[in-house]
């Protein structure tokens, strides 16, 4: 008789692919990207294994437990279940726009979710203001004969639940790896010196991309430790004034009093006379 020992992974669930630790019972581990049937605080759920949980995986999903159980490795009869759920799913979707249709509801249906165990509907929507769906929650309890939760969301969640590919060919981080997404501004892409045309630094959802936000610490840590643009310099070629920074690569373009403009390197500043503003000139005798 195998002996069996309680394992902790991280799990990828849930259409909003919910990232969380879960334990499991097996005598055998499981591997990464492993197919499993899971056990939540919303039901029984359809899951993937990411890796073995640790207390580094703990500290970056900023959680002190578990959050289930992993019931067990997906087997032939649960594919045929979710297959059969995303059909279903389409039917719901369906079902559920025309009831909103017929009520004259200001809200737009984005997508559903079917719990893999039917404990729950869950209807994702959009809305500028705050819809009473009560009547319209009824209708669809009655007609599927499971609890029904709404779930307003944004424009950025919505790209989450339906973008496929970015512009750079992979899928889109917000709907792969992002367990939360950041907060984006135009002072990033300036910082980065992106392109300022809307229509190519803005992702699936409309708003500023996400990964602008990667390597802005970087930026502005380099940034940093460079002369800032208006200040005055002493190089071996002399003094003269800090017009452009190179971050990445630590140069800046100097103009000289004598009208030369020169890329030179950081480390060929000897000295910032002033930060931004005209050093004093000796008065004349």
């Amino acid at each position: 008789m195998n002996s069996t020992s309680t394992n902790r992974y991280v799990v990828r669930y849930g259409i909003s692919r919910h990232v969380a630790e879960f334990s499991a019972k097996f005598s055998q581990p499981l591997d990464r990207n492993a197919q499993v049937i899971i056990r939540s605080d919303r039901g029984v759920e359809w899951g993937e294994v990411l890796c073995a949980a640790s207390d580094r995986t703990r500290e970056y999903l900023n959680a002190s437990e578990e959050m289930g159980a992993i019931l067990r490795e997906a087997n032939a009869e649960d594919y045929e279940k979710r297959e059969s759920l995303r059909s279903k799913e389409r039917e719901e979707f369906q079902n559920g726009q025309q009831l909103i249709d017929e009520r004259k509801l200001q809200m737009q249906l984005v997508d559903i979710e079917h719990l893999f165990g039917d404990e729950r509907l869950v209807f994702y929507y959009l809305a500028e203001n705050r819809v009473d769906f009560r009547e319209l929650v009824k209708s669809l309890a009655k007609q599927f004969h499971t609890r029904i939760e709404m779930r307003q969301i944004g424009v950025r969640d919505e790209a989450k639940l339906l973008a496929d590919y970015g512009d750079c060919g992979k899928p889109v981080c917000c709907n792969t790896h992002l367990k939360e997404m950041p907060p984006v501004s135009m002072k990033m892409a300036k910082l980065q010196k992106a392109t300022l045309d809307p229509t190519k630094i803005s992702g699936r959802c409309g708003r500023l991309k996400c990964c602008l936000r990667y390597e802005y610490d970087t930026y502005e840590e380099y940034r940093r430790e460079l002369p800032a643009i208006g200040s005055f310099v002493v190089t071996k070629q002399g003094q003269g004034k800090v017009v452009h920074q190179e971050i990445l690569a630590q140069k800046l373009l100097v103009i000289y009093e004598d009208n030369r403009q020169i890329m030179i390197d950081s480390k060929d500043v000897l000295t910032v006379v002033s930060k931004g503003k005209r050093p004093p000139q000796p008065e004349d005798n």
